[in-house]
């Protein structure tokens, strides 16, 4: 079985290219699930600009909805995938229809769960964490920021690595979070503060 990576960040904290170099240091074929949609010029010309600077020799699916069919599709083909990102793929499942948002994102995180499970690939997950600024103004972006943390919350507890970019630089939380439970009397001793 493959290894599953979360790699986690706010807007611009180098978390999709710590991602590519990932994916361009394991070694082998890799497919890149792209689940931006270019709804403007300016989206297109992002989508076009990031498609350039890959590696020739990497597939590109784009799956804004859909990435476990696309791992399946794929996976004679892959030894790694580098999805990027959920951000955009929970959006695009939460504007379908609002009313069953959450049951297909439950529905679509438990599929591509499985994809990955049988593809016995290596999968790489980009995912912004939305939950660090001001609460949202409307209910739709209230509704999105929870449902994107729950998925980053299932995500992180079945991945092997978690890391989270600040400014560029990666940390890897979940090794952090072990090394926390390791401590004299687990994390239920370790005190918050005030």
């Amino acid at each position: 079985m493959g290894e599953l990576t979360l790699i986690l960040g706010g807007a611009r904290s180098g978390k999709s290219t710590f991602a590519e170099r990932f994916a361009a240091a394991h070694g082998g074929r890799v497919t890149y699930l792209a689940t931006a949609q270019a709804y403007d010029e300016e989206m297109a010309a992002r989508i076009a600009k990031h498609r350039s600077e890959r590696p020739a020799d990497w597939r590109t699916v784009e799956c804004p909805l859909d990435a476990a069919a696309a791992i399946r599709a794929h996976a004679a083909e892959t030894d790694c995938y580098l999805l990027d990102c959920l951000t955009l793929l929970v959006s695009n499942l939460l504007l379908v229809d609002e009313a069953t948002a959450d049951d297909r994102i439950r529905s679509a995180t438990d599929a591509l769960l499985a994809a990955y499970h049988e593809a016995e690939a290596d999968l790489l997950l980009v995912s912004n964490e939305v939950g660090l600024g001001l609460v949202p103004e409307y209910p739709l972006g209230r509704a999105y920021r929870d449902a994107l943390g729950r998925v980053n919350q299932r995500l992180a507890a079945e991945a092997d690595r978690v890391y989270f970019l600040i400014a560029g630089l990666p940390v890897e939380v979940k090794a952090l979070a072990e090394a926390m439970h390791q401590l004299p009397g687990g994390r239920d001793s370790v005190e918050p503060r005030a």
